[in-house]
């Protein structure tokens, strides 16, 4: 398959300012409660241009010496620090953990190994285990997985044990929840100003929430569940500013696809990527979770939207803890910066085998497809599902092609059979995908996306000339 180089840095719709940029056009935000959030005003973003350097250089005088981006306010205050500079290991103080049926075991048995076979976790209240990845399968030994998580669970009292007991219908059970990275956020474990570690990579879509959310490994998730904190490494901050009315083709996907072909997937590699602009301004928290979700396929150590009136409403129901949100700083200094034109855009497509393969999808119309997934973490949410509703809605035709459909949590699995779709006459999703010839919508997990057991619903076992995730 040819493969398309397209939209390079010198393209009309992204502008990038080179090293060490001081922004002086974004405001400082003040600390914003929960009780007290009110719409912030937006401003219009203009380009400022800085002389590149060669390293960072500390300030020297005034109040710019204590000018911080969000990520670096974040971990300042989690590590009881005045202020922190890209660079410097401090010692985290962590909001919550998460932890599921994958890594859950393998961390248990570190902290066991570590802490003493008695001992008792930090905070049984900020641990969250939630099964979500090899569940519905007859495997024995991946079923064990969620049993010694229920074990762990019931020995330590965890509060935010998210169990599933029958794996022949998920309907039957009450606490399961579905993918961690969507139920984070419909739990209400999601919360501006917060650290919040889990044990899988795109832990960082809970970014969205204007927190600092990464992936950590087995070790140290079992060093945090008996100490409460980690010793991390301050990121430097790229920032991603995007402006301009967003298509009505296009979605949060195809705006983090344009940045990871822009930069690769390693140009934001242990950064924190900081998303900013009247078009993230305009995102839903769903499209925002998408956005924050792959900074990972970038490298990236993080990714952070701003909280605002977006972001308050959503949590309303959701959480009584209480919260306090950070911005950056008016004088904070950003390792790079990326200016787009969202307006201008084009819906993409991630070729095999990178996400930085990257090409428009109207380059890919006679490429053959043999099967599609829509799900996952990134695109199995309730949003997604409408969007997919709508292109079948519009085509009027039936699938030729095998389309399985995999919500990404219980509620997103409801809303499927729900919700009407807008332009419908007040057809659901679930009644579109069915007239159009696709599977009838699986038990939400994440089990096809990371391949596991034979028998998981949906997953590959055959070689095939092409498959298209829609994710």
């Amino acid at each position: 398959m040819a493969s398309s180089a397209i939209a390079s840095s010198s393209s009309p719709f992204i502008n990038k300012v080179q090293k060490d940029v001081g922004l002086s056009t974004f405001s400082s935000q003040p600390s914003f409660s929960l009780h007290t959030a009110k719409k912030r005003n937006s401003r219009k973003i203009t380009c400022v241009m800085a002389p590149q350097q060669t390293e960072r250089k500390p300030a020297t005088s005034g109040s710019v010496k204590t000018a911080m981006t969000m990520t670096e306010k974040i971990l300042a205050r989690a590590s009881e620090k005045p202020m922190l500079s890209p660079g410097e290991n401090v010692w985290v103080n962590v909001d919550v953990l998460m932890t599921h049926d994958v890594c859950g075991p393998g961390t248990f048995g570190i902290f066991k190994r570590e802490f003493g076979q008695n001992a008792k976790v930090w905070d049984r209240e900020k641990i969250v285990i939630i099964p979500d990845h090899y569940i519905f399968t007859t495997d024995d030994r991946a079923n064990r997985n969620v049993d010694i998580c229920r074990d762990f669970a019931m020995e330590q009292n965890i509060k935010y044990f998210y169990d599933i007991k029958d794996l022949g219908n998920f309907k039957a059970n009450p606490d399961y929840k579905g993918v961690c990275h969507v139920a984070l956020a419909q739990e209400g474990h999601c919360r501006p100003g917060e650290v919040l570690l889990g044990t899988d990579s795109h832990t960082c879509t809970a970014g969205a929430f204007g927190q600092f959310a990464t992936g950590i490994g087995n070790t140290d998730a079992g060093f945090v569940l008996g100490a409460g904190k980690l010793l991390l490494k301050v990121p430097p901050t790229l920032r991603f500013v995007m402006d301009g009315e967003m298509p009505d083709y296009l979605l949060a996907k195809d705006l983090i696809l344009q940045i990871i072909g822009e930069i690769s997937v390693s140009g934001a590699t242990y950064k924190a990527m900081e998303f900013v602009g009247s078009t993230v301004e305009s995102l839903t928290m769903e499209e925002r979770m998408t956005l924050c979700n792959m900074v990972v396929e970038a490298g990236g150590k993080n990714g952070v939207v701003p909280a605002d009136s977006t972001t308050y409403k959503y949590l309303e129901d959701k959480t009584s803890t209480p919260y306090e949100a950070v911005y950056s700083d008016d004088q904070a200094r950003f390792l790079s910066e990326y200016r787009f034109d969202v307006s201008k855009l084009e819906p993409l497509v991630a070729k095999p085998h990178s996400p930085d393969n990257r090409a428009l999808a109207r380059e890919c119309k006679d490429v053959k497809i043999d099967r599609v997934y829509i799900g996952s973490c990134t695109g199995g949410k309730t949003e997604d599902f409408l969007a997919a509703a709508k292109v079948f809605l519009a085509s009027g035709k039936k699938v030729k092609v095998p389309t399985f459909l995999v919500p990404a949590t219980q509620k997103v699995w409801m809303d499927v059979y729900s919700l009407p779709v807008p332009g419908s006459g007040g057809k659901t999703c679930s009644q579109i995908f069915e007239e159009a010839g696709c599977d009838t919508p699986a038990s939400p997990s994440c089990g096809a996306c990371l391949g596991g057991p034979k028998d998981t619903y949906a997953r590959l076992n055959e070689p095939q000339a092409s498959f298209t995730i829609f994710v």
